[in-house]
């Protein structure tokens, strides 16, 4: 009875022991008796003791591998220190198990080989600029490469293209003076726009100024045909008014049938006034005795 208890005891310790769960994005690949069985996937299994053996935990996910720099030499002989990134992912874990001793080992040597091949065939200056083009032809040599080993090659990057001490130097020195020479050209823009802006600011100004001497002219003008038309209104009111007056004073002596006595008196004073002008010859009219008698008799009827 207690062997049976230790045997079944041991029982259950090895189904224990050898139930597997698979978490996700993961992949065990197992052995039986030392060759391939099967891939688990995500899930419950059960190994058999002592016959079956998991050879390998695979992740699925994508990975990233950085790679330590690169010697590599242009097509002008410069040597350079390129170090790049891949982004890669286990489609097969069979293949990724048994396709190659040391996967990473082996894509970090097939890295260097590709793009020393790529670099070789390119000078300095297109090298320093074609990191798209150096990226997709690298990415799809290493994909096609690596696909007996069950692993796909997503992205290849080239984080640092390094080139030698005197050339980065001299590429300072270039790319200072562009520099200095865009600032020289954005100065000399801004002068000459300042200078275009004053410019126009001065014609504007005169122009201001010509309007508003024209606007002052026309406004002289207008107040002085204003004022001349004002005083010809006022002198023809008045030459009206003195009509008026003239016109009323014969109508009124009309009116009143004034004798010929008080028509001599009238001729006396405007006679009177001529006299006391400035004039150095007066016309006396043909009457003046009988306006002399006249005034006799006036006297004497103001006398009585």
């Amino acid at each position: 009875m207690i062997l049976l208890l230790i045997i079944l005891a041991i029982i259950v310790v090895l189904v224990v022991a050898n139930i597997k769960i698979v978490p996700q994005a993961k992949a065990y690949v197992v052995e039986r008796l030392g060759a391939y069985s099967a891939t688990w996937g995500v899930g419950l299994h059960i190994k058999i003791p002592l016959i079956e053996r998991v050879a390998n935990r695979v992740t699925l996910k994508e990975q990233v591998v950085d790679f330590p720099p690169q010697p590599v030499i242009t097509k002008d002989n410069v040597t350079m220190q390129i170090d790049t990134v891949v982004y890669y992912q286990i489609t097969d874990p069979k293949l990724y198990t048994y396709g190659v001793e040391l996967p990473m080992s082996a894509i970090e040597n097939l890295t260097a080989t590709t793009l020393r091949n790529i670099i070789g065939d390119m000078e300095l200056d297109e090298s320093l600029t074609s990191r798209d083009v150096i990226n997709t032809q690298m990415r799809s040599i290493l994909d096609e490469a690596t696909d007996p080993w069950g692993i796909k090659v997503n992205r290849v990057e080239l984080k640092n293209i390094i080139p030698p001490a005197g050339i980065r130097e001299a590429m300072e020195k270039q790319m200072k003076a562009e520099r200095e020479r865009r600032e020289a050209i954005l100065r000399a823009e801004g002068e000459k726009k300042s200078a275009i802006l004053v410019a126009e600011g001065e014609k504007a100004s005169r122009i201001l100024e010509a309007e508003a001497e024209k606007a002052s002219q026309i406004l002289k003008a207008e107040a002085d045909k204003e004022a001349s038309i004002r005083i010809a209104e006022g002198e023809a009111e008045a030459i009206r008014n003195i009509q008026q007056a003239t016109a009323d004073g014969i109508r009124m002596l009309n009116e009143a049938a004034p004798s010929e006595q008080v028509l001599a008196i009238k001729s006396l004073e405007a006679f009177e006034k001529a006299a006391d002008g400035q004039a150095t010859k007066i016309i006396l009219p043909s009457n003046i005795q009988g306006i002399a008698g006249l005034a006799t008799t006036i006297k004497e009827v103001m006398s009585e």
